[in-house]
């Protein structure tokens, strides 16, 4: 019988990435039940997988593990860049694919931008690119609906992630830099590798093969 403080706690964004993620364990053949993937619990306990899952919003996902309340989790490298959290990121797992991107409207044009202005849910690393491109703007954070500031005016440009580029072309906006690619990453608790290693480190290992695996197909 395995005791709930023996139980590795593992933060799981929701959304596209948790469901990615759960298909990845179970290909490591971590045996999560069907019925996890329609639970509305925030956590879920799978004690024949020795772990328990706390479900939490994507960008609070590295603040959960940095504070111990969960020794691994699964974060995009987009949240890590933003929060800047003391974790260790041990494993890119190469699931939801992506890329943040710098877009506007088709009429966007730079040499009449006087006051440059950036619409973005990640002011952080919306600050830090611009920073290194030599150009000062000003940054609002939004918390959804990126899309809207150019249209409405709030913002010249926005930086958001980018999928597909559907959402850009329904709402009439074009990309106008890619600024780098997003992948999500297994992170870690500091402590718990030291005190919990045996069991993140074959954690670790089984995602690695699984993730080879399938690159080599």
């Amino acid at each position: 019988m395995i005791l709930q403080e023996d139980l590795l706690t593992v933060a799981m964004p929701k959304g596209r990435i948790f469901d990615e993620a759960v298909s990845l364990l179970r290909e490591a053949g971590y045996p999560l039940p069907p019925e996890f993937d329609e639970s509305r619990k925030l956590i879920i306990e799978v004690p024949e997988a020795g772990m328990q899952f706390i479900l939490a919003k994507p960008m609070d996902v590295p603040t959960y593990v940095e504070h111990g309340v969960a020794d691994v989790g699964v974060a995009g490298k987009d949240t890590m860049i933003e929060e800047k959290r003391d974790v260790y990121e041990v494993l890119d797992l190469k699931i939801s694919e992506c890329y943040m991107a710098v877009a506007g409207l088709p009429t966007y044009n730079p040499k009449a931008d006087i006051s440059p202005k950036i619409a973005t849910k990640y002011p952080n690393l919306a600050s830090e690119y611009f920073r290194q491109q030599g150009e000062q703007v000003e940054v609002i954070k939004l918390n959804g609906s990126i899309e809207l500031a150019p249209i409405v005016g709030l913002a010249d440009r926005i930086v958001d992630i980018v999928s597909t580029g559907r959402t850009l072309r329904e709402n009439g906006l074009v990309e106008l830099e890619t600024m780098m690619s997003i992948t999500s990453r297994f992170i870690v608790n500091p402590v718990s590798y030291r005190t919990k290693s045996a069991q993140i480190d074959e954690m670790v290992e089984r995602l690695a093969t699984v993730i080879e695996k399938e690159n080599a197909e």
